[in-house]
């Protein structure tokens, strides 16, 4: 094929801090190529709409987002093309759609921005169509396993903390247990970064098991010891002491996790007698206005998927391995999850620092 010269770019799944830093620097980057820049509205929505909804980014409509907060593109989390929910109820494919919508643009590559969920039906659209696909890893849980870090995940951290650190104010001053429970989906990647930077007491995660008896006889010795507060930050997939999910069903007949902060709040102020009160974060780590960090991140990955489709090297994603941006297949990265290492350094600090993270033995047990 000649060199590509006309590239779309598309935000899909969960918004999150540092988004339009992608954005921004994949078109002043594809300048250096003369590549001409789409952003298609709503992920692979637009690209189902006729006439195709996308525009023609330039230097003059991504000027001053890079603080900006969610995505100038708009994204979708629902909608899979493959299986379209229609108003009767039934799903319907239409990948074709979507195919020909990158077609009607005269597309030569597409940059998508998203975590496993979308990279996998992008991937699949991609294959099925031949399109020329290229990745950047977005989400807050940070569970892709083949980068270290994922644009939005430090923000997300970032709010947790600011959460946490206002919570404690007010754990002293009344004298109680304050439980915030964040975001991470099946990972508990914020939670434990964001437990040892807000100075929590107790971090719970999916990945460790824990004792009701622990996590109250660690509360009751803090209290002994004349220290009038604790605070607490619970990973949204942590399950009950007898293994289950805590889940509710949404308007739209999806089943999500939370609650697990309540159910665990009411068995301390049980056992304990201790005041507890509990806050529920949920999108308010979404919506922030990006970190320093993930606006970096976020321009070091546009710069490098522009390079990626100038060097037509596709169906690979970009990823921050060792201080260094690399490129590893799109099938390669969404096939590694990556959760919280039970035995890695955040984890030890944590137990260092006097902190009950769950029974540790348990896990070295099951192993």
């Amino acid at each position: 094929m000649s060199k590509p010269k006309r590239v779309g770019i598309l935000t899909s799944g969960g918004d999150c801090g540092g988004l339009n830093a992608v954005t921004r620097a994949v078109v002043r980057r594809a300048r250096d190529y003369d590549i001409e820049i789409y952003g298609i509205k709503d992920s692979t929505q637009g690209l189902m709409n006729r006439p195709v909804d996308a525009e023609l980014l330039d230097i003059k409509k991504v000027s001053g987002i890079l603080r900006y907060g969610g995505t100038i593109l708009g994204t979708i989390n629902k909608g899979n093309p493959f299986a379209f929910p229609m108003p009767d109820g039934s799903l319907v494919d239409r990948s074709d759609e979507v195919i020909e919508g990158y077609k009607q643009l005269g597309l030569d590559a597409l940059i998508v921005v998203g975590g496993d969920g979308s990279l996998a039906i992008l991937r699949k659209l991609a294959q099925k169509g031949n399109l020329n696909l290229v990745a950047v890893p977005k989400t807050i849980d940070n569970d892709l396993g083949a980068t270290e870090y994922s644009v939005g995940f430090n923000t997300a951290v970032d709010v947790a903390v600011e959460a946490l650190d206002r919570l404690t104010y007010t754990a002293i001053s009344h004298s109680r247990v304050m439980i915030l429970e964040v975001m991470g989906r099946d990972a508990g990647h914020i939670a434990v970064s964001a437990g040892i930077a807000g100075g929590a007491h107790v971090i719970l995660i999916p990945e460790i098991p824990y004792s009701m008896e622990k996590i109250c006889k660690t509360l009751s010795e803090r209290r002994d010891r004349g220290i009038n507060f604790s605070t607490m930050v619970v990973a949204e997939a942590v399950k009950t002491e007898t293994g289950e999910a805590v889940k509710y069903t949404n308007s739209l007949g999806q089943s999500l996790y939370g609650g697990i902060a309540q159910y665990l709040g009411d068995q301390i102020s049980t056992s304990t007698g201790i005041e507890t009160r509990v806050t529920t974060l949920g999108h308010v780590q979404r919506g922030s206005k990006p970190s320093a960090l993930d606006r970096v991140l976020g321009a070091a990955f546009g710069v490098s998927a522009v390079d990626l489709i100038a060097q037509e090297k596709f169906d690979h994603m970009v990823a921050w391995q060792n201080r260094h941006i690399v490129a590893v297949p799109i099938m390669e990265a969404i096939s590694q999850y990556r959760a919280v290492e039970t035995d890695g350094g955040l984890i030890k600090t944590a137990i260092g620092l006097g902190t009950y993270v769950g029974e540790i033995d348990r896990v070295t047990a099951a192993s």
